[in-house]
């Protein structure tokens, strides 16, 4: 069985569980938690609908991490009590996010840096810095986002409140120090890795949003 085919069938395992989540949380009148099986579904799409269309192409690993991320968090997190059942599982979902984040930063900031039309040239050390701060910013609006959540609608997102935010944002920290310090290492020597594959195919199969 290749990648691709085992990559498929775990994501239609994930969403047949999500569509079981779905009835059992109607039937309970889990209204919160049919919210977030609803949400888990269509965010599972959502990568592979927008590469079909030709909007965005994602390359099909990242989109089967984008794909776990989402059901380890919203499904196996909120709905199966993960992060109460296992420590570390917030923790290592914090890690993965702020890894993905300074990977998109560094995107941004590298497309911008070999765009002949802007007349700066950006050394590797500030591109590294640049994707570390966008991941890092990101992880504070959701931080914001979560103490709203729970301060309007009286949910626990938060977890242990100050504690947890301090943590989620330390582990953010980690994430996008990893993948920005790989970056830094990708563009001083243009090394053969995955993350050279992904960044490859990324920039390749969007060339529509980058003017050269």
């Amino acid at each position: 069985m290749d990648q691709e085919k085992l990559q498929l069938y775990i994501t239609r395992f994930f969403l047949i569980l999500l569509l079981a989540a779905v009835v059992g949380n109607f039937l309970a009148e889990n209204w919160l938690n049919l919210f977030t099986s609803v949400l888990a579904i269509i965010l599972i799409y959502l990568p592979a609908y927008l590469t079909d269309k030709n909007y965005l192409h994602i390359p099909n690993g990242l989109q089967f991490i984008i794909i776990v991320f989402i059901f380890a968090s919203m499904y196996l997190g909120e709905q199966q009590e993960f992060y109460y059942r296992f420590w570390w599982w917030d923790s290592m979902l914090h890690l993965i996010y702020g890894m993905g984040m300074g990977f998109i930063g560094f995107i941004m900031v590298y497309v911008l840096n070999k765009n002949e039309n802007i007349d700066v040239v950006l050394s590797p050390i500030f591109v590294a810095v640049f994707a570390f701060s966008f991941a890092v910013t990101i992880g504070v609006f959701w931080e914001i986002f979560e103490f709203w959540m729970d301060t309007i609608f009286g949910l626990n997102m938060q977890k242990s409140g100050l504690v947890d935010t301090m943590f989620d944002l330390m582990e953010d920290c980690i994430g996008a120090f990893i993948t920005s310090t790989i970056g830094y290492f990708y563009i001083k020597n243009k090394r053969p890795s995955r993350f050279q594959r992904y960044l490859s195919e990324v920039l390749e199969k969007n060339r529509k949003f980058f003017k050269k």
